[in-house]
């Protein structure tokens, strides 16, 4: 695997991920991370998405008029996503309505939208495809952690089986209602991005403002 392979595929996982690094697709992670199952399909669907609208900006990318390009761009990706849209609701119905607008509004999604523009449209295109699955990776993995905690901790479950026993059926776990309600993402997240900047230091941001003592001195 060549040093661009594995720095398309693997950097937005950690190093470059477009949830701690840049906040990027931060509703979707609001709304759909209440249970693990839901936040999975979503994960899919993003990473699909981000992959092939990357492959296929990338292959037209010397024929696209410059003048044009966030238009087809855009169109790209909307049919891309009304066609994920469409399978969900075939082959998972029910993860479907759980995910609701969420999928659809992948089409304006800054993750996918950002890497055709910045990405796709100026590599070639395997490495576009990879960098689509290494960002969707990215997203996928902070969507995971938020979904796993919350679930876990609200409800006592994962993917629908019981972990923490529930105190209403005779166990002795209390679940944390807090922990379903959409503040709690908030919550989750910040805590995730403050571990990764404790870790990744590098990735904290210079502070805009630099505020300069001025010493004066009094002339005698």
């Amino acid at each position: 695997m060549s040093s661009d392979t594995k720095r398309a595929l693997l950097k937005p996982i950690v190093d470059d991920n477009p949830v701690t690094l840049h906040v990027l697709g931060i509703c979707s992670a609001l709304a759909v991370t209440t249970s693990l199952l839901p936040s999975l399909y979503m994960c899919v669907a993003l990473t699909v998405v981000a992959a092939l609208s990357n492959a296929a900006v990338s292959a037209i990318r010397h024929i696209l008029p410059s003048s044009i390009r966030i238009i087809v761009q855009m169109t790209i990706i909307a049919s891309l996503v009304i066609v994920v849209d469409e399978s969900l609701k075939a082959f998972a119905f029910e993860t479907s309505r759980e995910l609701s607008v969420f999928v659809g509004l992948i089409i304006t999604n800054c993750i996918v939208l950002g890497r055709t523009e910045s990405f796709a449209s100026k590599n070639p295109v395997g490495l576009s495809f990879l960098d689509g699955i290494g960002n969707g990776l990215g997203y996928s993995t902070i969507l995971i952690l938020v979904a796993t905690s919350r679930e876990l901790l609200g409800a006592g479950t994962l993917l629908g089986y019981t972990i923490f026993p529930n105190a209403a059926d005779g166990g002795w776990y209390k679940p944390n209602g807090m922990m379903l309600l959409p503040p709690s993402a908030f919550f989750v997240i910040g805590l995730i991005i403050w571990a990764v900047r404790t870790w990744k230091a590098e990735q904290v941001e210079k502070p805009e403002f630099q505020i300069h003592e001025v010493h004066r001195t009094e002339a005698l």
